[in-house]
């Protein structure tokens, strides 16, 4: 599987947008010689309509200075949130070509507080810090060229001070991302634990385990608090060393000013006395040297969030175990009216970081044979019913169903004839119509109504087909659950004519009365169809016509021939 990596935007009008708002803040220059020009005049004797230029100049510029951060602050809001976009239909292109199986897989309730929560962090990271960098890169550096002319001291004043205050930032961030990261991860995890939990409630209450989930809630949350408090100390931190920095360089260089125009010292202003409207002008631009530094110490939490979100998106994004065919265009080949004989020669399969699960694996399964796969757990049951469904991919060896060779090209048309019921089916928060026709366009109400007779849920009053379901199934038992997963699979024969049935443990945690209600009901939807059913459960077993044992030393061994 290839993914496409993530990456900053590189869009020319966003870049022009960043640097028109940091270009922005040079208009103070221009504004402030205008003011210490009409002060100085005021003061020399002028009359006051001689500061009418200079304040209509400083009005204008003004207005141009407003209308150029807004109008960058909107291209970059927009920019921003397309990008964000596409870095999640990118995260999400990746999730989805990646097998369900895949146990390295983020869990959905994480996968969807990064992409849904925490990657909010990233648009205010594109939209406030890019152009903050601009303005800390270029306006200390045109002011200090502008002062320097005038007095060399508070030129060098300005130059001690301004290095001192990126270095500390410096040592602050590094301690802030590492702490945003902390702080999301702790994020990622509580929801996806409030996630599961809320959907086992059921089996919580059950169990008498609520009070205990609480309060192993109530631990993650305190944890998340603290580790949020840590982020804002550091960010706390940050802005105070900027501000004592900053506060003490403005100060000297307006004593340093007020000192010159007393006539106290006589030095630093290049062998002349500074004048008033010098003085006025270096004063002025005193501030607004470390105003793009108290800007950056601002956008520093939205920087170390935003990097921190980035870098969850591009783990949900990294390559994983690939779900076969994912990444190809499918070539529909070419079916036959008979039930599909199952073929597998010499199949190999690794779980990595594990020893081999199958080496040289050999199986035949005949068109329309019902075949139960008995063993330990662990053996391999529910893999090779992966592998067969085409949700995993093998490492070597061949799968052939119905001797078409299952390929990246011909898996996703082979599925189709497919019908899977796993051992833990999931409930949508949905109607049970919904929840059991998945999405099918192809099935009508007739279909549904059939599909929950045969499941034996026409009589359950909260199977009903425009019952709303939780999510995780709240309101139906564990046996109810099960008989809904069968309606899908009814769904998938009846109304998309799937001929081979794929089952994993459909009896398990059930009742007797109810597994045998199970069983008759696959038994029936399986006349004229291929079945292999992974279960554990003898008397399942003993009703099909063969069952394979998947063995920890032999591949597999034939248990009973019908």
């Amino acid at each position: 599987m290839s993914n496409t990596p993530l990456s900053l935007p590189q869009f020319d009008l966003p870049r022009f947008a960043s640097l028109v708002q940091g270009g922005a803040a040079l208009l103070w220059l221009p504004q402030a010689a205008l003011l210490a020009w009409a002060i100085d005049s005021m003061l020399k004797g002028s009359a006051w309509q001689a500061a009418l230029a200079p304040v209509a100049g400083v009005l204008l510029l003004g207005l141009l200075r407003a209308w150029a951060e807004a109008w960058g602050a909107r291209v970059m809001y927009a920019a921003a949130r397309g990008h964000l976009s596409t870095l999640r239909a990118q995260v999400a292109h990746s999730l989805a070509h990646r097998s369900p199986m895949d146990r390295q897989r983020a869990q959905s309730g994480q996968a969807a507080s990064v992409m849904a929560e925490q990657a909010e962090a990233i648009v205010p990271y594109l939209v406030r810090y890019k152009p903050t960098r601009w303005k800390v890169m270029l306006v200390p550096l045109v002011i200090l060229a502008v002062v320097l002319p005038l007095s060399w001291v508070a030129a060098l004043i300005l130059l001690i001070a301004a290095p001192l205050i990126p270095i500390f930032m410096a040592l602050v961030g590094m301690g802030a991302q590492a702490a945003s990261r902390a702080q999301m991860v702790e994020m990622g995890g509580m929801n996806a634990f409030l996630l599961d939990r809320l959907r086992g409630l059921s089996t919580l209450r059950a169990l008498d385990a609520v009070d205990a989930t609480a309060s192993r809630l109530d631990e993650t949350a305190q944890s998340l608090r603290r580790r949020t408090m840590v982020v804002l100390r550091i960010a706390f931190l940050s802005s105070a060393v900027l501000e004592l920095f900053s506060a003490l360089g403005v100060a000297m260089v307006a004593a340093y000013i007020g000192f010159s125009l007393l006539g106290t010292f006589h030095f630093g202003s290049w062998g002349h006395v500074l004048t008033l409207g010098e003085g006025m002008f270096i004063l002025l631009l005193a501030p607004a040297f470390f105003e793009p530094l108290r800007e950056l110490a601002a956008v520093w939490h939205d920087k170390a969030a935003g990097e921190a979100a980035l870098a969850g998106m591009h783990e949900l994004a990294a390559e994983g175990m690939a779900l076969p065919g994912g990444a190809t265009r499918s070539v529909a080949p070419a079916v036959s009216s008979a039930p599909p004989s199952i073929e597998i020669r010499q199949l190999h399969f690794t779980q990595p970081g594990e020893a081999p699960l199958f080496s040289q694996l050999d199986l035949h399964v005949r068109g329309g044979e019902h075949v139960a796969l008995l063993g330990v757990s662990g053996a391999g049951k529910t893999t090779l019913l992966s592998l067969l469904a085409g949700l995993l991919p093998a490492d070597g060896g061949e799968i052939r169903i119905g001797g078409v060779l299952m390929s990246d090209a011909s898996v996703a048309a082979l599925r189709q004839r497919m019908a899977w019921m796993g051992q833990r089916p999931h409930v949508f928060a949905a109607s049970v119509s919904q929840n059991v026709t998945l999405g099918r366009t192809d099935a009508d109400v007739a279909n549904v109504n059939a599909a929950l007779h045969l499941a034996d849920l026409s009589a359950v009053a909260q199977a009903r087909p425009s019952v709303m379901l939780s999510d995780g199934g709240h309101g139906l038992s564990g046996g109810e659950a099960v008989r809904l997963a069968l309606a899908r699979v009814v769904i998938a024969v009846n109304a998309a004519g799937a001929d081979l049935l794929l089952v994993d443990e459909p009896t398990a945690h059930l009742d007797s009365e109810t597994a045998s209600r199970v069983t008759d009901a696959l038994l029936a939807l399986a006349k004229g169809k291929t079945m292999l059913v992974a279960t554990h459960d003898p008397v399942l077993a003993s009703r099909l016509q063969r069952s394979i044992v998947i063995g920890p030393e032999l591949a597999m061994m034939e248990a009973r021939r019908a």
